[in-house]
């Protein structure tokens, strides 16, 4: 009984302090550098190579700082920006229709009730996400099982038991950087952008 205690409190503890794993290893090296790739840096530490910048490399390659002054440009320049959809002014200080300054999570409130407001940065990114999850699964079943999406939904149950599986995931990886002040169209890679179908 205490072997197992003492098992179930030396483990977590000794995983607090391991290198990560999937790039850990035991060699002779003692530093490898691809700073000119902007590669992440391995250093040698106690017998084990770990990783360093790993996130500051993503960051560099997919992230696009915006400004309060690009912001509140756009909001002048912008015709969509001086009107609701229904047709009153954006104000600072009011529920709906709010600037886009209020309502991006960079300079705005980042509260869940801000983000999940009507306007807000959340209901677009994550309805938009979960449809285009489900158009491909429902297509991919459709291709492996020969089950029309009427079939899969509503005959085998499977297929929708796993899309709504997936909900709750798509939703949190959604709504975290929202919560750090990261809008939807800061982070890009390649042609994927949040803007990539707007003219």
């Amino acid at each position: 009984m205490a072997a197992t205690l003492l098992a179930s409190t030396a483990i977590p503890a000794g995983l607090r302090s391991a290198p990560l794993g999937s790039c850990s290893s035991r060699s002779g090296v003692s530093s490898l550098s691809f700073t000119s790739l902007g590669a992440p840096r391995y250093t040698k530490r106690g017998g084990s190579i770990r990783c360093e910048g790993i996130r500051e490399t993503v960051d560099k390659a997919t992230k696009k700082e915006i400004t309060k002054e690009e912001i509140l440009q756009n909001q002048d320049t912008n015709q969509s920006e001086k009107q609701s959809v229904f047709g009153a002014v954006p104000k600072s200080g009011s529920s709906y229709p709010r600037p886009e300054v209020d309502r991006r999570p960079e300079t705005g409130d980042r509260s869940l009730g801000s983000i999940f407001a009507f306007d807000g940065a959340a209901p677009e990114t994550i309805n938009g996400r979960l449809a285009m999850v489900g158009i491909l699964w429902a297509a991919i079943a459709e291709k492996m099982s020969g089950l029309t999406v009427f079939d899969q939904l509503y005959t085998q149950g499977t297929g929708l038991v796993y899309y709504v599986a997936l909900v709750p995931l798509i939703a949190y990886a959604s709504i975290v950087p929202m919560l750090n002040g990261e809008s939807t169209d800061a982070r890009s890679f390649g042609p994927f952008t949040a803007r990539a179908l707007c003219p």
